[in-house]
């Protein structure tokens, strides 16, 4: 019995994954002699056959991809946003490396590693992306087909792949993404290492498959953000030590966790003389992580921006549009309801709690928020939402009010997809321009560009960038000014702002196509 047909007397459907591990498909279909490969019995009819028995959930794959293409990659091939730079420049042989902060994670600079090898291409490298993330979701999800029925996993993957800000990470180079696809396979995967629901799995299920696919997601959660592995790991270790049937995951858990953990480990002792140093040095990148009630922030950023910091705002962008936000725990609460008077409440119980672990450094220890930080908390969550929503099918009246609120609410993440696209297009010009200014200005590589967005803009016109205090510091005023005596060197202001004192006597140029951005230029090196 699945969480999607919790009821002890529900009547048996094809959906329910105890009639679809029993099914047993020939190694071959052909069509009967003397029907056309386009009549109903032929290759059309076995199309829509293989749609009803599963492949729905590549159909939401192929949708996923096709949004990423038509509303992000076109609006933003034109350059790359602040913290894209700052993973894509790491392994970039063509331009200079951006300073990397503590409180980041390699997993995207490895995954973009092989595209900026060989290509420059903005456009070259989101439709890539766009691409692997919409296989990532069609694997992550699939996993969970044994547990809650082939159409409730599609359910479940619309109802993640459809939020805005889903679609917009999908062709960007950042790690939440990556985060929330990790997490949904890691805590299949673990409900399935007792030999649930074989029937119908992916590819290598068998034997002691299962535990090395457990390891490998958490591995990859833990490469793109080393903290949320730990909140991850938790509560399925609690569960593990808990539940004798599961205690075989816990070396497969470790060792997800050290081979995910191995290079930020090493490059904590290599660059700040230990873990704890790096977590200490994380902490004051973050503003001082403690006890911050954060809901607020949350709720203010849902709709948009993409960094809430510092968050004034008193209300989300058009909050109507994001009234989700606030079902979406009244609807988990009534899935755990449902769920527990069934006979197997495991599917909704495991995504529930890692889905509230995961939120927990982001709603309280942290005082701002970004929309992607949740995403591996609504990915988990679009689970047992959709199970709940999935059972409301067999009251009719509860079924039409189902369709009519999920396509209010995907309505409702396409208007906010398109406001916030083209705020980041903006956005990302803005740098491009500025970038294109300091060109003019005879700032070719090598060169040196600090100041506010220094490593965006400077990233952008190929020069190295340095900050002398903040959260991004990474060399000291003296040492600045020694590297401006030798390549050529601009500080960057924003309207009405003066440049530090060092600067004050640099000739200052206004960027065209920037709001009032200037740019402190220093004298040519080796003249007086």
């Amino acid at each position: 019995m699945t969480a999607d047909a919790a009821a002890p007397m529900a009547p048996r459907t094809p959906d329910d994954p105890e009639v679809h591990a029993l099914r047993v498909l020939p190694a071959r279909q052909t069509a009967p002699p003397g029907t056309s490969a386009s009549a109903p019995g032929g290759r059309w009819g076995a199309a829509f056959r293989s749609l009803r028995d599963g492949d729905w959930l590549a159909v939401v794959a192929v949708l996923y991809l096709l949004a990423q293409l038509a509303f992000v990659v076109t609006q933003l091939g034109h350059g790359l946003g602040w913290d894209e730079s700052v993973y894509v420049s790491q392994y970039d042989p063509r331009n200079p490396t951006v300073f990397f902060s503590a409180p980041r994670s390699r997993g995207t600079s490895l995954l973009t590693a092989p595209l900026i090898a060989v290509t420059d291409s903005t456009v070259v490298i989101r439709i890539v992306l766009a691409v692997l993330s919409s296989a990532a979701l069609y694997a992550a999800f699939r996993v969970w087909r044994p547990l809650v029925g082939a159409r409730t996993t599609a359910f479940a993957a619309l109802l993640f792949a459809g939020l805005w800000i889903a679609v917009l990470s999908g062709a960007m180079a950042m790690p939440n993404l990556w985060v929330a696809f990790g997490s949904v396979g890691a805590v299949g995967w673990f409900l399935r290492a007792d030999g649930s629901g074989t029937g119908g799995g992916t590819g290598g299920d068998t034997g002691k498959a299962r535990y090395w696919w457990l390891a490998g997601c958490v591995a990859v959660v833990a490469l793109f953000r080393a903290p949320d592995a730990a909140w991850l790991v938790l509560p399925l270790a609690v569960a593990a030590l808990l539940m004798r049937e599961r205690r075989r995951t816990l070396p497969y858990l470790a060792a997800g966790l050290v081979a995910g953990l191995a290079q930020w480990v090493v490059e904590a002792y290599v660059r700040w003389g230990g873990v704890a140093e790096r977590l200490r040095v994380s902490s004051a990148t973050e503003g001082d992580m403690g006890l911050h009630l954060n809901f607020g922030t949350a709720w203010r950023a849902v709709n948009g921006p993409l960094l809430c910091r510092p968050c004034t705002a008193g209300n989300p962008a058009h909050p109507e549009l994001a009234l989700w936000f606030l079902a979406l725990p009244l609807l988990t609460a009534a899935a755990v309801f449902v769920a527990l008077r069934g006979r197997r409440p495991a599917p909704i119980l495991a995504p529930v709690a890692c889905a509230a672990a995961l939120s927990v450094p982001y709603l309280l220890l942290i005082g701002y928020s970004a929309p992607r930080f949740l995403l591996p908390t609504y990915a988990l969550l679009s689970l047992p939402v959709a199970v709940l929503l999935r059972r409301m099918r067999r009251h009719r009246a509860l079924a039409v009010a189902a369709v009519a609120l999920v396509v209010l609410h995907l309505g409702s993440q396409f208007a906010v997809l398109h406001r916030e696209v083209a705020s980041t297009a903006r956005t990302d010009a803005r740098y491009i321009a500025a970038a294109d200014g300091l060109r003019a200005l005879g700032l070719t590589p090598p060169c040196l560009v600090t100041g506010p967005r220094a490593l965006p803009v400077g990233y952008a016109a190929g020069c190295a960038s340095a900050q002398t205090r903040g959260n991004n510091e990474s060399m000291t005023r003296d040492d600045l000014l020694r590297r401006a005596a030798e390549v050529p060197t601009a500080v960057l202001t924003e309207r009405g702002h003066r440049p530090p004192k060092y600067a004050r006597d640099w000739t200052p140029y206004e960027l065209p196509h920037t709001p009032g951005w200037t740019a402190w230029k220093a004298p040519t090196p080796g003249r007086p």
